[in-house]
């Protein structure tokens, strides 16, 4: 098929490139037949089919299918899912093939795992690797099917959104790439679900996930793997680690991760304490619960409320991070000092060859989404390499990175990677400031004052300008007034001229967000309303596809500062004339109803 062309060139990990897809072929017949021929005494494996019948609302979003627990735990629901997935994948995709299963530990992920398994055995599929306890953060599900040369993975996690019986779950599937299935799949996906008939599944006991080791029926073997070691040995072959732990052991550098009770509890300890030696003290929330504590694990200044009173409070330490339910997500502070996820992903690549191995080469190109701001497309133009404005969703960085044009990438929604996965990766990002910083001290004493997070922050605004930016989140709005909302905008595109005024700004151009693929030439559509004005400022607003109720209404806000004793404004501040001008045009309040927004960044 060639909407899985993508899919098939070599790929990098670690350096060497990846086998032919024939040779690809060839290994996994090898490893099926060696898993028979050690396990002629396991248990035979029936297959049963289940009739079934389309159930509604399975479309997915920008990320995978997310909604509340209680729509997945009706009958089939995730089952046909899984079943329409199936039958929208050549049979060479996954027949004696390897598959990789892991997610955040939210509540209903132990129950999904189980029917997962079972519907992967009925549809043929050789082996599963799935994490102990369930567990493998978003980032680790691609480390693992690079390293292991998987045919793909389950990802079950509802990213930043709250768990829990009455909260949310999710379930996205990433290619052999390690990258999210792109949408000509994924719109193949719901268009079997309107169709399916039958569910193909195994009769086999539920598998014990709590302990390493392999379990085998007939052709079909279940191996649960320890959820952190291919990804730590992946991070150890980017980063410096003596380098991050000479920094680490300072008695003069304080350093607190807060794992927001999410999955990267499961990596703080083993990389950040036992590797890096860092004093255990400083993981907050560090154990992965079923419903994150009662918490809303999204790492900014609104919900991560332990590490921001922290970070501002009299003693802070001199670097914070934090990551979110599915460990993909990062936020960086410095003592009393936020960064911006948009400033973060410019200053890691206007350090990255200096202070991290893995870009001592430099980058071969650097792109964000488009309602991040232009700070990065500074540090590209500087850097002299290729840049890229691509939609919302990691999975339109995955192209460019099988194609070698890719090496840093982020998204103003507090995501942040590199080539080294095909997904955003949280500590991943947490490392790289731990890099910049004991790059930038390596040669301080005891004693000396050491480059703060904030000197890094300022020294780089004082380079490229500062991009004012700011995003204000409406979180379940009632979804046809945001629609409504949505058309009134696009009508007053339609109508706009270059060069009218708007209040104090004069309009370069507004559109409809679109993207032509540089590597495939696919295209997508209606992917965010701009407004780009003649001194640069923006105003972008688009409707998320990452929630499970209502609507969420995304405004986002950006102006850029030369002028370096402007610096030191309060983003709101500098952004007031912007945001009351967002408001007015948008008539926000008067097609939702709502005076503030749940989250402002």
């Amino acid at each position: 098929m060639a909407s899985h062309a993508l899919r098939l060139r070599p790929l990098l990990f670690s350096g060497a490139a990846r086998p032919s897809p024939t040779a690809r072929v060839a290994g996994r017949r090898g490893r099926a037949l060696a898993v028979v021929r050690c396990s002629s005494a396991a248990q035979v494996l029936k297959i049963k089919s289940i009739p079934t019948k389309p159930v509604e609302g399975q479309k997915t979003g920008t990320s995978g299918l997310r909604k509340k627990v209680k729509v997945f735990q009706q009958e089939n629901y995730l089952a046909n899912w899984i079943q329409a997935l199936f039958n929208s994948l050549p049979l060479e995709d996954y027949v004696g093939g390897t598959l990789v299963l892991g997610g955040d530990g939210r509540y209903f992920n132990k129950e999904a795992a189980q029917i997962i398994i079972k519907i992967a055995a009925g549809n043929g599929v050789g082996k599963i690797l799935v994490g102990r306890n369930g567990l493998l953060s978003t980032p680790a599900v691609s480390a693992v099917i690079r390293k292991r040369e998987a045919n793909g993975g389950f990802i079950m996690s509802a990213s930043h959104n709250p768990g829990g019986p009455d909260n949310d779950w999710g379930i996205k599937f990433n290619y052999s790439s390690g990258q999210p299935a792109p949408e000509t799949i994924t719109d193949q996906i719901y268009g079997n679900t309107l169709s399916i008939s039958e569910i193909k599944t195994s009769d086999i006991p539920d598998v014990d996930l709590s302990s390493l080791g392999v379990v085998s029926y007939g052709d079909f073997t279940i191996e649960v793997i320890d959820p952190v070691l291919d990804y730590l040995e992946l991070m150890e072959n980017v980063y410096d680690f003596q380098l991050i732990k000479d920094l680490l052991s300072r008695p003069d550098f304080r350093f607190v991760f807060d794992a927001m009770h999410a999955v990267t509890g499961a990596y703080a300890e083993p990389i950040f304490v036992e590797k890096l030696g860092a004093d255990p003290e400083c993981i907050l929330n560090g154990v992965p619960l079923e419903d994150f504590g009662h918490g809303h694990p999204d790492p900014n200044l609104t919900y991560a409320k332990e590490l921001v009173f922290t970070m501002f409070g009299s003693r802070a330490p001199d670097f914070g991070a934090a990551s979110d339910g599915d460990g993909d997500r990062n936020m960086i502070l410095g003592r009393r000092f936020f960064v911006t996820p948009s400033d973060s992903v410019a200053i890691i690549a206007a350090n990255a060859q200096a202070a991290i191995p893995y870009f001592q080469s430099g980058p071969k190109g650097l792109a964000r989404s488009m309602p991040t701001s232009g700070a990065l497309d500074r540090v590209a133009d500087k850097l002299n390499v290729p840049f890229f404005e691509v939609p919302t969703g990691w999975k339109f960085f995955g192209n460019l990175m099988d194609a070698g044009k890719l090496s840093l990438c982020g998204e103003e929604s507090f995501g942040t990677g590199s080539d080294h996965i095909r997904e955003k990766d949280g500590i991943w990002a947490v490392l790289a400031w731990l890099s910049i910083l004991a790059h930038r001290n390596k040669d301080k004493k005891v004693g000396e004052r050491l480059v703060s997070v904030e000197d890094v922050a300022r020294e780089h605004w004082a380079t490229y300008g500062r991009n004012f930016f700011s995003r204000y989140d409406y979180e379940e709005c009632e979804s046809d007034s945001a629609n409504k909302m949505m058309e009134h905008l696009r009508d007053l595109i339609t109508k706009s001229k270059a060069g009218e005024k708007y209040g104090n700004y004069t309009l370069q151009f507004a559109d409809d967000f679109s993207y032509t693929d540089p590597v495939d030439g696919s295209t997508v559509s209606k992917q965010g309303l701009r407004f780009v004005f003649s001194d640069e400022s923006r105003i972008i607003f688009r409707l998320s596809g990452t929630g499970s109720a209502g609507a969420t209404i995304r405004v986002y806000i950006e102006q850029f500062e030369s002028d370096a004793s402007k610096h030191d404004l309060d983003a709101q501040t500098a952004l007031k004339p912007l945001i009351d001008l967002a408001l007015s045009i948008s008539k926000l309040k008067d097609f939702t109803g709502r005076d503030n927004p749940t989250v402002i960044t």
